[in-house]
């Protein structure tokens, strides 16, 4: 018995056969059996997101089981595995427990920390619940995953820091008002940064958002989305007054919005703070409205920074978080070893106990009456005869377990004391 991993990621393979070896959702109903229903496969399931296609499972051939497994995704996707093995990643025992725990705690992921692919590893264990394709190993390896990538995310600050130009965006606009709920935000453009931007801000409890497009209909089309209220573009302005945090993203040719305005704007607001946040290149909104008192304005370099220095932040956090991960993923190999070693363990104890007490009464049929102090010390010296003979064997057991080398000597003690 052994955990296996078989699959490519954005680290091994580009999109295109990333694209051509995923899994659809509809697919899977198919796909999942199929893959339990391999000779060397006991247990198993599929991850496969844009990133990432991998086969998780439950093997019990080490070394022909992550070879069913490519011909598999060779013969499912009808693609000559010639053209796809040198995409192809796979890693057994400790090290695939490893790579899970990586990867549900986005360690391996093309963004360090982002919270999406802890969803879709959860996704896909469900999927194989679903049709039946786990069994005793993943269904304790999947939830310990889950309890790990939760523990990393608790014990270090790897989710901590925006690292989308949007995301960015809303933490820096949190930095200047102390809460968001009851703010007004206005979008001058309809950009997808500027839109995500607002998603984001919205989640965060702003009261409403604004939209102003060249393109009305477009505007339109956006409030509804955030059930805001679309404005004439010609007349944003006159609204500016009213609104704490503004995003644009217009691709005008030529600043929309300039110190001298801003004067009056602030004026009307009673110098109340106001945040700007340009994503357009080339600029719509003039730098200089900076130099106004309680007027703060980001451009997309002054995002792109934030970004970088929070990568780095990352980067950080993520070293604590490597160190947890493989922590967590030798404890939960041993235990996986035990299943292994415990029972062959067991079963030489009974028999050899078996065989003592067998013996025993043998020895005592031929002898006189005995007092209890005798029998007591024949009993001790039996169990003790036993216990020193088995000793080394459970020693070197208990020792190639935890070195993850402990297949060959279980085999010859099943053998040797026939315990099959």
């Amino acid at each position: 018995m052994n955990i296996i991993v078989v699959g490519l990621s954005h680290k091994t393979a580009p999109i295109e056969i990333r694209e051509r070896l995923a899994f659809s959702e509809s697919s899977l109903e198919e796909a999942l059996p199929r893959v339990k229903e391999l000779p060397e496969i006991r247990e198993g399931l599929i991850v496969s997101t844009c990133n990432r296609v991998e086969i998780y499972a439950n093997s019990g051939d080490d070394a022909q089981g992550p070879l069913r497994l490519r011909k598999f995704l060779s013969e499912y996707h009808q693609i000559p595995l010639e053209q796809i093995q040198e995409y192809i990643d796979s890693f057994a025992g400790q090290e695939a427990v490893h790579h899970l725990f990586r990867v549900a705690s986005s360690l391996d992921s093309m963004v360090v920390g982002e919270p999406q692919i802890l969803g879709q590893v959860k996704k896909a264990y469900q999927d194989a619940l679903e049709y039946r394709t786990t069994g005793g190993v993943l269904n304790r390896l999947l939830p310990r995953a889950f309890s790990v990538a939760k523990k990393v995310r608790t014990e270090t600050g790897i989710a901590n820091h925006a690292v989308s130009v949007s995301f960015a965006a809303v933490e820096l606009t949190k930095k200047i008002f102390e809460s968001l709920e009851e703010k007004l935000v206005m979008l001058i453009g309809a950009g997808e940064m500027a839109e995500l931007a607002a998603r984001h801000l919205k989640s965060n409890g702003v009261r409403e958002v604004l939209v102003t497009s060249r393109t009305y209909r477009r505007a339109e089309k956006m409030a509804e989305e955030f059930q805001g209220t679309p404005l004439p573009f010609d007349n944003f302005y006159n609204f500016l007054d009213k609104v704490d945090i503004v995003i644009c993203s217009a691709a005008a040719p030529h600043y929309l919005i300039r110190p001298e305005k801003m004067e009056e704007v602030m004026k009307a607001r009673k110098n109340r703070p106001m945040f700007f946040i340009d994503i357009s290149v080339p600029r719509n909104i003039d730098p200089k409205i900076n130099n106004i008192a309680n007027v703060y304005l980001y451009d997309i370099d002054d995002l792109e920074k934030v970004v970088a220095a929070n990568i780095k932040e990352r980067q950080k956090e993520a070293v604590k978080a490597e160190e947890i991960v493989k922590a967590e993923a030798k404890q939960f190999y041993c235990w996986l070893e035990n299943l292994e070693v415990v029972p062959v363990i067991k079963s030489l104890k009974e028999k050899m106990e078996g065989i003592r007490k067998k013996e025993l009464e043998k020895g005592l049929s031929h002898l006189k009456e005995l007092s209890p102090e005798q029998m007591r010390a024949l009993e001790a010296l039996t169990s003790s005869i036993v216990n020193k003979i088995l000793h080394d064997p459970i020693t070197q057991l208990k020792k190639q377990e935890l070195k993850g080398d402990d297949s060959l000597y279980l085999e010859a003690a099943r053998k040797l004391f026939n315990l099959d």
